[in-house]
């Protein structure tokens, strides 16, 4: 494929733009090379500006749930662009979404909108801080919550890919307030809470990490986790900013039974558009300026062309539960014809899979936290797998660390054209 356009967009776009992106991870830093700058998207397609389609497996990381360009969503923005962009004050799409959300998501009754996962997660944190009068917090080594200072403690996901997990400019003073344990390791998260008792205000987790790839949930993890912040008065704060609305309707609590204290959303949420939310029951929220005394503000927190791309989707998967079926069938198909094909190659793999988030590891090993995440991309395998499948059409996350996120809107057809690929360019990859 040709990418001398998108070469040179991004070599001016470093002269006026940090690395030429405004997120890390799409530089290319982790598999070599220029990134790919698109010009437009349709459904399971997108169009880079060298006039490449390419099958989308990244799907803007999530939020494109029904593919690209859905037509309800884009019909709602541009309905409520033709109003005004932005008031600064209350508007009803704001109580409509709202209501839907609590409708849809089990175990909460009030939700507040913001501009990202990364400003929910943060929310949430002080949040809980203030609710239970502790300061400290209990995150898991690889599961990225966004980039506020707290979260950057062997972050996952970009932070690794530049082999900075700890970030300069994240004072000690906070890193000693944030406690790190491996994720699906129950016990080293009791060995923390017993070493640190009365002082831990919550325990923020990914349910379904996709920021070390897919990674699920041993039987019982999250279940333990319950409990134990039953026991001592914990909060327990889930991170479905990738998973919420996208594992079920009501996100990873609905699918899997287990209830969150406060559940964290973007992505999906927003159809595309800039938005997250956090959400908990009343005597939580009830903490939350104007009512209480925990503060939180934005601008454009609820921004009316924000919710009417959010409500849009919001609508499309309330009123269609089929949808997440539909989307789960297809993963599996495509993790079924991967395995296959790689088993035949000789490949040495593991494929994680949770509904319609799914990743390819190149060990045999199980993966299933952190230190195996990364001992599997080591082998700079992924690097190759990458540029050969983008050589063939296929666009998947330029990361070894980041899961793959799956829409209705690809075929089967597609599905077999990327089986085919991975196929193909896999014969000689030992």
């Amino acid at each position: 494929m040709i990418y001398q356009r998108s070469s040179a967009l991004f070599a001016e776009a470093k002269k006026v733009i940090p690395g030429g992106v405004n997120s890390p991870v799409r530089a290319f830093k982790a598999v070599g090379g220029d990134p790919v700058f698109i010009e437009r998207a349709e459904g399971a397609y997108i169009y880079d500006e060298d006039g490449n389609k390419l099958i989308d497996y990244i799907n803007s990381w999530g939020p494109m749930i029904l593919g690209h360009a859905h037509k309800p969503v884009v019909d709602a923005v541009i309905d409520r662009a033709q109003k005004g962009t932005s008031f600064g004050t209350p508007t009803e799409i704001e109580t409509k979404i709202a209501e839907l959300a609590v409708k849809m998501v089990p175990n909460i009754d009030k939700i507040r909108m913001v501009n990202s996962g990364t400003e929910a997660c943060m929310s949430a944190v002080r949040l809980a801080r203030g609710f239970t009068g502790k300061e400290k917090i209990i995150k898991f080594a690889g599961c990225y919550h966004g980039h506020s200072d707290s979260f950057l403690i062997q972050a996952g996901s970009g932070a690794m890919t530049f082999g900075t997990p700890n970030s300069p400019g994240v004072t000690q003073g906070t890193a000693k307030d944030t406690l790190l344990a491996a994720y699906n390791d129950l016990n080293g998260v009791k060995q923390i809470v017993d070493q640190n008792k009365d002082e831990i205000a919550c325990i923020i987790v990914e349910p379904v990490p996709g920021n070390m790839g897919c990674i699920p949930p041993a039987s019982g993890f999250l279940e333990g986790l319950r409990q134990l912040c039953d026991e001592t008065g914990i909060l327990l704060i889930f991170d479905e900013v990738m998973s919420g609305f996208r594992l079920a309707a009501g996100g990873v609590q609905e699918r899997l039974g287990i209830h969150a204290d406060i559940v964290c959303f973007g992505k999906v949420i927003g159809g595309g558009l800039p938005v997250g939310a956090f959400a908990a029951r009343n005597e939580i929220m009830d903490y939350l300026a104007p009512v209480g005394p925990v503060y939180q503000a934005g601008t454009l927190s609820g921004n009316p062309l924000a919710m009417a791309a959010g409500l849009a989707m919001l609508i499309e998967l309330s009123e269609n539960p089929e949808i997440f079926n539909s989307i789960d069938k297809k993963t599996e198909y495509l993790h079924e014809g991967m395995e296959k094909v790689l088993k035949a190659n000789g490949v040495k793999h593991t494929i994680n899979r949770v509904g319609s988030m799914i990743s390819v590891h190149f060990s045999e090993d199980p993966v299933t936290d952190f230190a195996s995440s990364a001992e599997a991309a080591r082998s700079g395998k992924f690097n190759t797998f990458f540029h050969r499948m983008l050589e063939n059409g296929i666009y998947i996350a330029p990361s070894a660390f980041e899961t793959w996120f799956i829409s209705d809107a690809l075929s089967y057809e597609d599905l077999d054209k990327t089986i085919a690929v991975v196929e193909k360019i896999t014969k000689d990859f030992d």
